[in-house]
């Protein structure tokens, strides 16, 4: 079975789930996991890939999500007659069910079956012991001028709120809101987590909003945005990793600032 991936945690999934090599097509910023990556043809973007020689490589599936990828791209490879996959989960439920269905899809059940109860045990877990657990109120922060942030409708809001986050800025109407600082100050959460992606945060800026806002540097965190938001194959990890923020920031949220 020839594979094309056109998201780069369903080709780390691919990869995971035993099909390394039946994928023949990926994209530029498929980089996970590495040397096997840089071994497959890049075939464009996530926005922009490379249709002809996608429908040229005669794939018998094409992985895309409707968020990472355009619709009207899917359309055309379908409308070429090559068949795709589409999906976007949006919680670990959710991706317990993505992965069960891709890999059913390219007759890999059982190694579906075994990331899927994966998910499921760990996000139970979490869930569970965050019931006795204080609520940690946050805002996630992706982009830097303007400040971007998730709201609830997102994987990466869900998996935190999976190990008792609240986001601050969860019920704002659009899925990736630009706010502003005055509103962060307003929403004043117990901490600021700063993703590594698509804005790659670093430790000057945590310096910037300290200082903008007059709070504690402690009340700042640099964030793995792929561990949040690549959603797959990664997300056991995910799960974990968004609880051991939470218990991070639980820990300091009797500090000053």
């Amino acid at each position: 079975m020839r594979l094309v991936s056109l998201c780069p945690s369903l080709t780390e999934l691919l990869h995971d789930l035993g099909a390394a090599d039946q994928v023949v097509g990926r994209t530029k910023f498929c980089i996970h996991p590495s040397p096997w990556v840089t071994g497959i043809e890049a075939v464009g973007g996530t926005k922009n890939p490379k249709l002809e020689r996608i429908i040229a490589l005669a794939p018998d599936l094409v992985l895309m999500n409707e968020e990472e990828n355009r619709a009207e791209d899917a359309r055309l490879l379908r409308d070429a007659g090559v068949a795709v996959h589409s999906s976007m989960p949006r919680t670990a439920a959710d991706t317990a069910q993505m992965v069960r269905s891709i890999a059913q899809a390219i007759g890999r059940d059982a190694e579906g079956e075994r990331i899927a109860a994966d998910i499921e045990r760990r996000a139970a877990r979490v869930q569970r012991d965050a019931t006795s657990l204080a609520t940690v109120s946050f805002a996630y922060l992706i982009w830097r001028e303007p400040w971007m942030t998730v709201n609830d409708d997102t994987f990466i809001s869900a998996l935190l709120a999976l190990a008792g986050g609240r986001n601050v800025f969860g019920e704002l109407a659009e899925r990736y809101p630009t706010v502003t600082l005055d509103q962060l100050r307003t929403a004043a959460p117990d901490v600021v987590l700063l993703s590594s992606e698509p804005f790659p945060f670093a430790a000057r800026h945590i310096d910037e909003l300290s200082a903008a806002t007059g709070w504690a540097p402690t009340r700042f965190v640099l964030a793995d945005g792929e561990l949040l938001s690549w959603h797959g194959s990664r997300t056991p990890a995910g799960i974990d990793y968004a609880e051991s923020l939470m218990t991070e920031s639980r820990s300091r949220r009797t500090m000053p600032g």
